[in-house]
């Protein structure tokens, strides 16, 4: 079990910050945001997921000169060639997902496929100081629903309807998509690696 009684997570996106911040309560660590810290955002120029979570990981724990975790994720569409992948956040003009979802659905509607399966990926990294980066990764599949269903979560979770439920990501409660989304898949093994180790 390690000693983490501190930790930056890489991001300014709220709802992200938000959701590992509910996950991490009971292990009674402080969770500092880099919107909080006044970090600067660290720009994507990876190509996978867990290259992207990787430079905010490094970065940011540099600049801080704390442990830090960081997330890339994102929704990866079959009929689309797995897009808008690592370029998920950046598919919505202006962060603006109400815009994203429309062109997503638009996209799949011209794209004539019936086939609307899609996935979300998270890569979470981990960097302590002194130390290698540490991967953990989350996966949830599903498809894509073509109306807007639900005003919870944030992104793209309105639209899409993990496989075995027959609601969207949009209509869960907090607790009820931790236990089955892919950040909640990855942070339940940081969380199994780092704090329930024995």
């Amino acid at each position: 079990m390690m000693n983490l009684d501190r930790l930056v997570v890489a991001s300014h996106n709220q709802g992200k910050i938000d959701e590992i911040t509910e996950m991490l309560a009971p292990y009674r660590v402080e969770v500092l945001s880099a919107k909080a810290l006044d970090l600067p955002d660290v720009e994507e120029t990876g190509t996978t997921f867990a290259e992207n979570a990787r430079l905010k990981a490094e970065q940011l724990s540099l600049v801080s000169g704390l442990p830090c975790l960081a997330d890339d994720s994102g929704l990866c569409v079959d009929a689309l060639d797995g897009r808008p992948g690592v370029y998920s956040a950046r598919y919505a003009p202006n962060r603006d997902f109400n815009l994203a979802m429309d062109k997503l659905i638009g996209e799949l509607r011209q794209s004539g496929s019936k086939d609307w399966s899609a996935h979300f990926s998270c890569v979470l990294a981990l960097k302590i100081p002194g130390e290698a980066c540490r991967f953990f990764e989350g996966r949830v599949d599903g498809e894509i629903v073509p109306e807007k269903s639900g005003d919870k979560g944030f992104g793209f979770d309105p639209i899409f309807k993990p496989k075995g439920f027959d609601k969207t990501f949009g209509n869960f409660e907090k607790d009820e998509k931790a236990a089955v989304s892919h950040r909640g898949r990855a942070l339940a093994k940081f969380i199994k690696e780092v704090f329930d180790a024995d």
